[in-house]
This record gives C-alpha cells, sequence and structure tokens, in this order.
C-alpha cells in the first residue's frame, strides 16, 4: 500500500506540475533571439520610410559574395538611370577586353628627309586614345626631336585621329553641358583632358576686374574678361566658352567678392586634336625648334620613322577614371574596346557591343538595359540594381582582374569622390564604391566588408527628384554604416 500510494501521489504531483509549467508557458512564451538579418532590414526600411523617398523612386539589392544569399532588395528589377555608375561597366569591359597590363600610346614620327638640322618633310603625331596625356608628356615627347639635331621643321605638323570615328560627344548629352569640363570632347589625340584649367583671382580694389589666368598659357584660346570686383559680398561670377557660337573664346562674366577664394573651373576646347597640335608646336619653339608648316589632321605615310612613343598604363587610366569620375576617360576607353575587338576606327557602338557580351558573361540578359555611353552622363541609359549585382558578383570572381578594379574604386573618407563621406563611420576605409550623379539621379554601388568580415556587393540607386543630392548621399551613406556594422 505504501508503494502504491507513493506512486499515485507522484503521479498527481507529475501531473499538477505539467499544468503549472504548461499554463506559465501560455501567459509568459519564451522569446527567441532577435534576427540580426530582420533587424538589418528594418533599419534599411527606417532609413527610407522619409518623405524625402515618396515622389521618387529608390532600388536597393545588397547580396553576400559569400553566400550568395540576399540581405537586402527594394525594386531590384527596376530601371533606373545609372550615371556614373554606368563605368562600373564601361572600366569591367576594357579590363576584360585589353588586360590589365594594356598600355595606351601616343606615337611622335617624322619623315626621314633631315638635311643640315632642317626636317625638310612633316612631323606627325598619331593618337590612340590615352585620355590622360598631358603637356608634360608631350614636352617629353618633343625633346626627342631635339635630340636629334632637328632645328627647323619645314613641313607641316599633322595629327592622325584615324583610331576613333568622328562622333566627339556621347549620345543623348545636353547641349547647354558643352564648355565644361564634364562634357569634354573625346579624341584619339587627347591632351589635358581637353580642357583648359581657367582661374580666376580675386583683385583688390571694388570696381577693378580679377585676375584671369589660363592653363597651359596657349594661343588656341582666347580670353575676354568683363567681371568686376565688390565689396557686397555677392558672388554671380560664370566662367565659361563661348560655346553657342562654336568659338574657343574662354568668358568671365559677373562679379566677385573682394577677398573671395580662387574660382577654379575646367572649360572644354572645340576641336581638341587642334588644341594637341598647338600646344605641340607652342612646345616645339619653347624647346628651340622652329615649325613653317601648318597644323592639319591626316593620315601618317608609312614611309614615316618613329621618333619617340609615350605609354599609359592601365592601372593609371582605371584608378584615375573610377577615383575621379573622368567622363572622357570613359569615353575613350569604350572607342578603345571597340576598335580592339571590331578594328579601325574604333565607335561608341562597337565598344558597347563589346561591353554586352561581357555582360553576357555574367548572366545579364543584354537585351534588357539600355547603354547609349561609356560614362553615364547620358539620360538615355538604364539598367536594374540587380544587374549592377551580378557585374560586381562577376568581377568578384575575376580573380586576375579584381584587385585592380577594386583598387580602381573610391573609398569612403579616403579619395576619390567619396573622400569627403562617411568619415568616422564603420564604412570609412571599408566601402569601395562608384558614384554616380546627374540631375534627379544618384547612385553607389560596390563593395563593403560587414563587421564579421563578410564581403558584400551592393547597389544603390535613386531618382526622379528635384533639388540636391546631399540628402540622398546621406541616406546611401546611411545605408552603407548599417551594412558595415552588420554582424550575423
Amino acid at each position: 500500500m505504501f508503494r502504491l500510494k507513493t506512486t499515485l501521489g507522484m503521479r498527481y504531483v507529475f501531473f499538477f506540475s505539467f499544468l503549472f509549467f504548461s499554463g506559465c508557458a501560455t501567459l509568459n512564451p519564451i522569446v527567441a533571439p532577435p534576427n540580426r538579418l530582420q533587424k538589418f532590414r528594418e533599419r534599411i526600411d527606417r532609413f527610407l520610410s522619409d518623405s524625402l523617398f515618396v515622389p521618387c523612386q529608390t532600388g536597393i539589392k545588397i547580396v553576400s559574395l559569400a553566400t550568395g544569399e540576399v540581405l537586402y532588395e527594394r525594386n531590384a528589377n527596376m530601371l533606373f538611370h545609372p550615371a556614373s555608375n554606368m563605368k562600373l561597366l564601361t572600366t569591367a569591359a576594357g579590363l576584360n577586353t585589353l588586360g590589365a597590363d594594356y598600355e595606351f600610346t601616343t606615337l611622335l614620327l617624322a619623315d626621314t628627309s633631315i638635311h643640315d638640322s632642317v626636317e625638310q618633310g612633316n612631323l606627325y603625331f598619331k593618337g590612340y586614345g590615352d585620355p590622360d596625356f598631358n603637356t608634360h608628356e608631350l614636352a617629353e615627347l618633343i625633346s626627342s626631336v631635339k635630340k636629334t639635331g632637328i632645328k627647323e621643321i619645314e613641313g607641316n605638323l599633322i595629327g592622325d585621329v584615324s583610331y576613333f570615328d568622328n562622333q566627339r560627344w556621347g549620345v543623348g548629352w545636353m547641349w547647354d553641358d558643352e564648355p565644361y569640363g564634364y562634357a569634354a570632347y573625346n579624341s584619339p589625340l587627347t591632351i589635358n583632358h581637353n580642357c583648359v584649367q581657367v582661374t580666376v583671382h580675386a583683385g583688390y580694389n571694388a570696381g577693378d576686374p580679377p585676375t584671369v589666368i589660363i592653363d597651359p598659357p596657349t594661343a588656341y584660346v582666347s580670353l575676354e574678361n568683363s567681371a568686376t570686383m565688390n565689396d557686397s559680398g555677392i558672388n554671380t561670377l560664370e566662367v565659361s566658352r563661348k560655346y553657342e557660337e562654336r568659338l574657343n573664346a574662354i568668358t568671365v562674366k559677373g562679379t566677385m567678392p573682394l577677398g573671395a577664394p580662387d574660382d577654379v573651373e575646367e572649360i572644354t576646347v572645340l576641336n581638341p586634336e587642334l588644341y594637341f597640335l598647338t600646344l605641340a608646336k607652342e612646345e616645339l619653339r619653347r624647346q628651340g625648334v622652329e615649325l613653317d608648316g601648318t597644323l592639319s589632321v591626316d593620315s601618317i605615310p608609312r614611309t614615316a620613322a618613329l621618333l619617340s612613343a609615350h605609354a599609359q598604363p592601365m592601372d593609371s587610366v582605371i584608378v584615375y577614371l573610377n577615383k575621379v569620375s573622368d567622363n572622357l576617360s570613359a569615353e575613350n576607353l569604350l572607342k578603345i574596346i571597340g576598335a580592339s575587338h571590331y578594328g579601325i576606327p574604333g565607335t561608341s557602338q562597337h565598344g558597347i557591343s563589346v561591353v554586352k557580351r561581357i555582360l553576357a558573361g555574367f548572366g545579364i540578359d543584354s537585351t534588357k538595359f539600355l547603354m547609349v555611353d561609356g560614362s553615364g552622363v547620358s539620360h538615355y541609359n538604364v539598367l536594374t540594381p540587380a544587374m549592377y549585382i551580378k557585374l560586381l558578383s562577376g568581377m568578384y570572381h575575376e580573380k586576375k582582374l579584381f584587385d585592380l578594379y577594386y583598387a580602381s574604386l573610391p573609398i569612403a573618407g579616403v579619395d576619390g569622390t567619396l573622400e569627403d563621406r562617411m568619415r568616422g563611420t564603420p564604412a570609412q576605409n571599408n566601402v569601395h564604391a562608384k558614384t554616380g550623379s546627374i540631375s534627379g539621379v544618384s547612385t553607389l554601388s560596390g563593395y563593403v566588408h560587414t563587421a564579421d568580415n563578410e564581403p558584400l556587393a551592393f547597389s544603390m540607386m535613386m531618382q526622379n527628384f528635384i533639388g540636391s543630392d546631399a540628402p540622398y548621399h546621406a541616406a546611401q551613406d546611411s545605408i552603407a554604416v548599417a551594412m558595415a556594422s552588420f554582424r550575423r
């Protein structure tokens, strides 16, 4: 009986214990640990819930490069204007087509009719689209003429630009952007980014004109300075070129406050190959070589002898192109890509065909996006954030090319177009990404490592807004910091 009662008692104890703890579980359920990925997504949603984003469109996709997992996406398959994110396509195609060891060359040649220090024939420049060639490198090339003992050239100075077609501007570019440095004309013979630098230095007395310096100093452009100094603190200074009149006349208008800092502008020139030849003629004279003939654009005879050559390495060009977001570099590169695959002359359309072939290898359907230039200046261009993720992921796995591609991107808080963004955050010196900005458009696409050192690829595209892009930059930066701070 004792054992029976004990056994029955224990059964009652277990039974009521079960009821008690079951009841407690019902009243106070055990809460699972918070889902960090869900909190990460909610954090981004909060950033995008601002009224700022109500009238515009936003597309985002964030993917782990380690696992392929999608960490966040919003309108990822919607088409957006990429702005300068287009350069990610152009440089990826350039590296895949030309290789990391490719060199951009500029040649100096001459007829072989030298007698008593006189070149009785012509001097030639052959351009292959080096976008970073400058006056210092021109001087080095021309020094080879002096080293031969030539003191006079009786013939002409001829530039060969047959490596490109005659289309000097991008499709869909805005006509009123023409005088400004970001809309420079492309050319196989490019120098100083086909611009002159105009520096306006404040004068000392109200009513006086400011001082204007043009670099390089050249007779190729003229100057019309009607600006004046004022003591009212109002700045209406305008530096431009007579582009509607199709003239290389630099204009400086308006008023500049006393004590104002220098105003420095890059202004484009018409017919950049003639600008190149003019600078060459002026440099010949500086080095003691007189040119008797004229300047012209023509082909080079096969009998011409090579005097000197300048080579610009791919890494230098790609890094400058993406860090600074140089549009001319992208347009020249696109045509070089076209020439390398389809032959001379290089055209933007042939370059775009090569870009599409490269992207198809990354799983991107070339019939689902539109590309009309290499830089992203045109509003005709449209792609999706999802396409950018495929591109970034594809380049990430191109191990022989990725290091240079990655190194070419601006680094948050460190250099390029991201130098002043995300400073003092986990994204600083972490985010490597390409910015993009045209009227009503702001984009940011690239790479970041999380707090767990997990590599991510991301693309953020925002468009159809009015006014400054600063608040959209701030939102992108906040999302980038969230990615850099994320832990599993």
